[in-house]
């Protein structure tokens, strides 16, 4: 029997939720590469973020629209938190695995420490009133988008 849970269902509301954050997550990537250095090599940063904001829009936006429009805007702020902590802990697991490999650690544990004060100076790097803005309206706008697809398709 196929499982047929709110979650796995493509809907159109589920696809625009994940375009829009993957969108505002390219945008935002951006945003936080003017605050970094030039010297920084940033790689697959913004993919991985957009990847990111895929996988949050769908998973987390797109099965909560159709509840209203006044849960629309939280579930916007919902999706675009969750997005922001998972990006911000996949790369503070990647600079902790990087810094592992060079043998900066005594063991196990103090890297996992070390992936969390990453993972705070990264959040730290994005308190940034542009970047902060961005997140804001991209929310809003997303969750009331996602909205209005849930609403036109029942």
């Amino acid at each position: 029997m196929i499982p047929t849970h709110s979650a796995s269902m493509p809907t159109g509301a589920k696809l625009v939720a994940a375009l829009c954050l993957a969108a505002l997550a390219w945008i935002v990537s951006d945003e936080v590469r003017m605050l970094l250095p030039d010297r920084s090599n940033f790689g697959w940063f913004n993919f991985i973020n957009a990847g990111v904001g895929l996988v949050a829009g769908w998973l987390i936006l797109g099965t909560r629209a159709g509840r209203g429009r006044a849960d629309a805007i939280g579930n916007g702020v919902t999706g675009v938190f969750m997005m922001v902590l998972w990006s911000i802990f996949i790369h503070a697991g990647y600079e902790m695995l990087r810094l592992a490999m060079r043998r900066r650690f005594d063991g196990a544990m103090e890297a996992i420490t070390n992936m969390f004060q990453i993972a705070i100076e990264y959040a730290l790097i994005m308190v940034d009133p542009l970047v902060i803005g961005t997140l804001a309206a991209g929310a809003i706008l997303t969750g009331l988008l996602t909205e209005a697809v849930a609403a036109r398709a029942n």
